[in-house]
């Protein structure tokens, strides 16, 4: 068959990717993310992609599309799950394209608490508008041996010396990722099912925080002790997250989330068990399958540091600078006198470093252009470097260190540069 997969560069997309190429069907990717994507690939933003004539072509000699594409907050969730969902589905009912298979969310055809369960409920209802073979599934929190989003999240809480609860929150029953990418291939079977919604739900009901234990025992780590938190405490981390979005970082923790939190993700999988057979795993029984490794704590740990590493590394060059044009100006000019650099030089050489400095921390806190703030913070660093070296060269000597104390920055910055990528 020949699939389309819109969002495939995700958590469920990227699995159902693998297993689908290695059933021997043909794939063709559609996401925002070029890089992350294999040879056959659509770089498009589904969110302004809201004309169906603009899915005609991309939609052509298809035998089945799997929209996987989701929005979290800080997006245009009505463009991704509404109306550019909407045109894709148009051009697939003109195209003669039957099978459509959506990914939901699980819990938003009984109450939508936020914008995204809103435009999700939206975006199913689109679907089953069009005369089409359409399948809705709508999981709970996928957990598997890949992770990312809330998956990413449960092991980066695991790490922590002490388990943070949060308050007002309801029971989960996380759904392995395997469980799902087989249901996907029973719906694109010959005579499968279809205008059918399921829920997809793991058997067994927990808290949120019983499932960062299960990571933890998974991980080999020892149990946590458990701090539950004030609801002002929560808050902060709340809004904390709604901040890192505002930056273009991807993270599950956010006003959205809490919200969604305390509606919980639950539902009945005896439906989705009676019509595909597929019995889902318990998430403790499927971790026990695949013992946690020495790469599984390396990445828990490098997850909760990775906000702290980012927050801390761009306010310390947001931070230099501004000191470099205050309080710190005089301690600047001194050393360039020293170096005899001509006065009105060296007021021009401490200025543009200032600039530079506090321009590579905003760069390096903004998503977007992280990546290239990291790679000045590095060529700026070493610059310094030589910098002070041949004007300076009493600093080597130092007992402040200033010339040694670089290289553990330098360092930080290529673990920086290493865990950037969060797909």
């Amino acid at each position: 068959m020949r699939i389309l997969l819109v969002g495939g560069t995700g958590l469920v997309g990227s699995a159902i990717h693998d297993r689908l190429s290695t059933e021997g069907h043909e794939c063709v990717l559609v996401s925002r993310h070029p890089g992350a994507a294999p040879a056959q690939h659509v770089t498009l933003d589904v969110a302004r992609t809201t004309d169906a004539a603009k899915w005609k072509g991309i939609v052509a000699g298809l035998d089945a599309v799997i929209n996987a594409a989701g929005a979290l907050q800080g997006q245009d969730m009505q463009g991704v799950h509404v109306a550019g969902s909407a045109a894709l589905y148009t051009a697939c009912e003109s195209a003669g394209v039957r099978r459509v298979i959506l990914f939901s969310a699980i819990g938003i055809d009984r109450d939508a608490p936020t914008d995204f369960s809103r435009t999700k409920r939206e975006g199913e209802a689109a679907l089953m508008a069009r005369d089409l073979d359409w399948v809705v599934l709508r999981p709970s929190v996928v957990v598997g041996r890949p992770a990312y989003g809330g998956s990413a999240l449960l092991r980066g809480l695991a790490s922590l010396p002490v388990l943070p609860v949060m308050p007002d929150t309801a029971a989960i029953q996380p759904v392995y990722l395997d469980d799902v990418v087989e249901t996907v291939l029973f719906f694109l079977q010959p005579g499968a099912p279809s205008r059918i919604a399921l829920d997809l739900a793991g058997p067994r009901q927990i808290a949120f925080s019983d499932a960062v234990a299960l990571f933890r025992a998974w991980l080999r780590w020892r149990p946590a002790y458990r701090l539950h938190l004030r609801g002002w405490v929560a808050s902060g981390a709340y809004l904390a997250g709604d901040l890192a979005q505002m930056l273009g970082w991807g993270t599950p923790i956010s006003s959205t989330a809490k919200a969604e939190m305390r509606r919980g993700a639950t539902g009945d999988p005896e439906p989705w068990r009676q019509l595909t057979g597929l019995r889902p795993r318990d998430l403790e029984g499927a971790l026990a399958r695949e013992p946690g490794s020495v790469q599984e704590r390396w990445f828990a740990r490098l997850y909760a540091l990775k906000p702290l590493i980012f927050g801390v590394f761009g306010l310390f060059w947001i931070v230099t600078g501004i000191i470099s044009l205050g309080p710190g100006w005089e301690i600047g000019m001194s050393l360039l006198r020293e170096g005899r650099m001509p006065e009105k030089f060296a007021s021009l050489t401490v200025i543009a470093g200032a600039l530079a400095d506090i321009g590579i921390g905003v760069a390096i806190l903004w998503r977007p252009l992280s990546r290239y703030g990291l790679w000045a913070a590095l060529i700026i660093s070493l610059t310094y470097v030589v910098i002070g070296t041949a004007l300076v060269p009493r600093l080597w000597a130092d007992p402040l260190g200033p010339m040694l104390k670089i290289w553990p920055v330098l360092m930080l910055n290529l673990v920086a540069m290493a865990i950037r990528e969060d797909r």
